[in-house]
Order: structure tokens, then C-alpha cells, then sequence
């Protein structure tokens, strides 16, 4: 027989199961923090080794958002359970932009309950600093999803000549401009730049630490 939940413990996992419905990938510590007025991200951590240690969420790995609910959840369950392999192509920055590298360097194994798997998804290595303020660090990898369809505010790979960065898609009016997320570096006036485009928006981050 499964430990029983406390009334606080069942609120965050239902947040989890279903912020992972909505989003194809888990909540960050921050987000649930944000969620239930819990200031420490250590706070948050008693919550969730809490609920792994009972069996209602796993940990996939030290990543950022490896957070999982297992079988043994609430009632819901994934229809998919086999990994697939997404492919690591070059880098991108995230300060100023550098030359793109069309190579594969590798995949990352990913989990359908995290993330969906439709066939547009690669991933990239972060180089550099503009997105900290939004959580994107130097050697991150964020994941990719290739598509045309863009909002504005939303976090976007970009191709500037044969270069990329990564920033915050912004329109305003009839502008367009690339954010960074971190008040040392310049916004990016993309207006009327012919040589410009969106490779695609990023749905995941992943992270580890040593």
C-alpha cells in the first residue's frame, strides 16, 4: 500500500500532473514555489523527495526538469512510455550570436511524459549569458521545437545571416525585436532584416549539475 498524500503533498502533485498535461514538460522548482507561496526552492525540494519517497513522482536525472509522475500517480496515466532520442545539433548563443554548426553532435534521451515527441525537436547547447534572468545558463540544453507559428514573448532560436541566438521574440506594433534576458546586452531591431528568421521556439531546458 502507497504512503498516504497530505492534503498540501496531493495540491503540488496534481499541479505537476497536470502542468505536464498542458505543457508536455514538468514544472521548474520555481514554478511550483510561484504556484504555493513556497519562498525556497529548497522548500520545494522536502515536497518532492517527499513524493518520490512514496512513490508518486520519479526523478529522471539531475536535470531541471526531470521530474516525472510514475504509474503510481493519480489516477491518470501516460498512454506512451518509451523514450525517444532527440538530436544535438551545434550550439547557440545566448549573448551575442556565433556561427550556427549544421553537425550533429550527439542525442539526448527523452521521456514522452515530459516532452511530445513530433518529430520537429533538436536540441542545443547554450553559449553565454543573455537569458539568465529566464533561467537560461551557459551550457544549458534547450530543446527545440522547429516550427513557423510564433507568438510574441516567446523564447525563440534565431537565424541572423548564418548565425544564431537565442532571445525573446518580441512584437511591437510594427517592429520586431529579439530580447535578451539580462540588462548587459542590447535589444536586437529585426525589422524589415531580410536576412532574418525563427528556427523555432524552445520548450524545454535541460540542466545538469556537478
Amino acid at each position: 500500500m502507497r504512503a498516504k498524500l497530505t492534503d498540501r503533498q496531493m495540491s503540488i502533485l496534481k499541479f505537476i500532473q497536470d502542468f505536464v498535461e498542458e505543457n508536455s514538460y514538468p514544472p521548474t522548482y520555481r514554478q511550483i514555489g510561484k504556484k504555493f507561496n513556497i519562498t525556497s526552492t529548497f522548500g520545494v525540494k522536502r515536497h518532492i523527495d517527499a513524493l518520490v519517497k512514496k512513490g508518486y513522482l520519479n526523478i529522471e536525472s539531475k536535470a531541471s526538469r526531470a521530474i516525472s509522475v510514475n504509474k503510481n500517480g493519480l489516477s491518470k496515466k501516460s498512454k506512451h512510455n518509451t523514450s525517444f532520442e532527440i538530436p544535438i545539433v551545434g550550439k547557440v548563443a545566448a549573448g551575442f550570436p556565433v556561427l550556427a554548426e549544421e553537425n550533429i553532435e550527439g542525442t539526448f534521451l527523452a521521456d514522452p511524459s515530459l516532452i511530445k515527441n513530433n518529430g520537429k525537436l533538436f536540441g542545443l547547447k547554450v553559449r553565454g549569458d543573455s537569458m539568465i534572468d529566464a533561467g537560461i545558463f551557459e551550457d544549458d540544453l534547450v530543446i527545440i521545437n522547429s516550427q513557423s507559428e510564433i507568438r510574441s514573448g516567446d523564447i525563440v532560436v534565431a537565424l541572423i545571416g548564418e548565425e544564431s541566438t537565442l532571445k525573446t521574440f518580441r512584437q511591437e506594433k510594427d517592429k520586431t525585436y529579439l530580447y535578451p534576458a539580462n540588462d548587459k546586452y542590447p535589444r536586437l531591431d529585426m525589422t524589415n532584416r531580410q536576412e532574418f528568421s525563427i528556427i523555432g521556439k524552445v520548450v524545454g531546458i535541460y540542466r545538469t549539475y556537478n
